[in-house]
């Protein structure tokens, strides 16, 4: 099994995507999965600009959100965990994981998954020793979200 491995793309799957067929056409081979780790930015909408923690100057919708609307199929089996510039408003919906878009999964806060003959386990956020988290949010507040809650390290233990 072939599995490509994707850090932060911030929204730009179109770039991962052709990134991957190219390694396919240059090298003759066939990638079975991608792995992304931490901003994804799956930003579905305007709306979802609002809740993502990034400067204003950065805030663009990339093309993550042709794939949300089913414009776009993924190419290749896609997982994700959360990282700290998501569309938290979009991701917490998927708490406990699930179908971001067609062949895009989230593996939620703290998920696993079995792809084949592999076992994968994945923990979204950041790590931050005072973790609170108070709603609603403001721009000293809106990081807290990205926070990894301990409950959240003990239900992949």
């Amino acid at each position: 099994m072939k599995i490509a491995v994707e850090g932060c793309m911030h929204g730009d799957l179109d770039k991962v995507y052709d990134t991957i067929k190219y390694i396919e056409n240059t090298r003759n081979i066939k990638i079975d999965l991608l792995l992304c780790c931490g901003d994804f930015q799956a930003v579905r909408n305007e709306k979802d600009m609002d809740s993502l923690n990034v400067p204003p100057e950065y805030r663009e919708m990339k093309s993550v959100w042709k794939y949300c609307s089913g414009q776009e199929v993924a190419p290749v089996p896609t997982i994700f965990i959360g990282g700290n510039h998501e569309a938290s408003n979009y991701l917490w919906e998927f708490y406990y994981g699930g179908w971001a878009a067609p062949n895009i999964y989230f593996l939620g806060f703290a998920g696993v998954v079995k792809f084949g003959n592999i076992r994968i386990g994945g923990l979204s956020g950041i790590y931050n020793a005072r973790h609170h988290e108070r709603p609603s949010y403001n721009d000293n507040t809106i990081r807290s979200v990205y926070h990894v809650r301990e409950y959240d390290v003990h239900k992949l233990m």
